[in-house]
């Protein structure tokens, strides 16, 4: 009984020091009080609209390791900048990729079903690469075109915070080939031609995606209305 006793007890201590420290680490993090606690740090003004370029940067200058960059970025929406409930459930979505014009197939975290619509629409995506703890790991992320030099800059939104003039303040946003990075696309791959048929079947990113990109800009409404567009057209 007590041999029984003894290599049970080898068992567990083997599969508890199995488990990676960084995968126990993650699961203890509560990402998104970090967030709400800096969130005066990461907007002084207080001013989210468009802002997922902020929340981008805020987190990849952590000295985090991967997988805890990939929950921070599940928290935020890439086109409004609003904070998402943890564990909410992404939409899957397809971006051209800048460099290779191909299509590229992903997870995204957003707000509200419009975001859908306005970031596959608007936005573009392209690899990039960082290290984090202890690794070098490349990853996809949806750019935009630099908004700085734009006569209507949307004014809902806080130029300051992008821009140094016309150049992309590179202090306060990443920038990837000159483009802004806006956030992150989770569980990123080269779509199938079936991938691409069931996200322009899907009730959301086909049938009302369809809607609302072929409504005009003074007309819309809903999401963001027409502020992220502005940004990125």
């Amino acid at each position: 009984m007590h041999s029984i006793k003894k290599i049970l007890s080898l068992i567990i201590f083997v599969v508890f020091f199995s488990i990676p420290i960084n995968s126990v680490n993650s699961q203890e993090k509560n990402y998104y009080q970090d967030i709400v606690n800096d969130w005066n740090k990461i907007f002084p003004d207080r001013n989210r609209n468009a802002a997922g370029p902020k929340f981008f940067k805020y987190i990849i200058d952590k000295d985090i390791s991967y997988e805890d960059f990939i929950e921070y970025n599940k928290l935020y929406c890439a086109v409004s900048g609003s904070l998402i409930s943890p564990n909410a459930v992404p939409e899957y979505v397809y971006l051209t990729e800048n460099n290779t014009g191909k299509k590229i197939c992903g997870e995204y975290y957003r707000c509200c079903i419009p975001c859908s619509c306005d970031l596959m629409k608007y936005s573009k995506t392209t690899k990039m690469k960082h290290k984090f703890k202890g690794i070098e790991k490349e990853f996809y992320v949806f750019t935009i075109e630099n908004p700085c030099g734009k006569t209507d800059f949307p004014e809902r939104v806080n130029k300051k915070y992008f821009c140094n003039g016309n150049d992309l303040d590179t202090k306060q946003v990443s920038v990837v080939d000159g483009k802004l990075v806006i956030g992150l696309l989770h569980k990123a791959k080269t779509c199938t031609q079936y991938n691409v048929n069931a996200i322009d079947r899907h009730q959301v990113t086909g049938r009302y995606c369809t809607l609302r990109n072929n409504t005009p800009l003074d007309q819309l409404q809903s999401g963001m209305g027409d502020i992220f567009i502005k940004l990125a057209r």
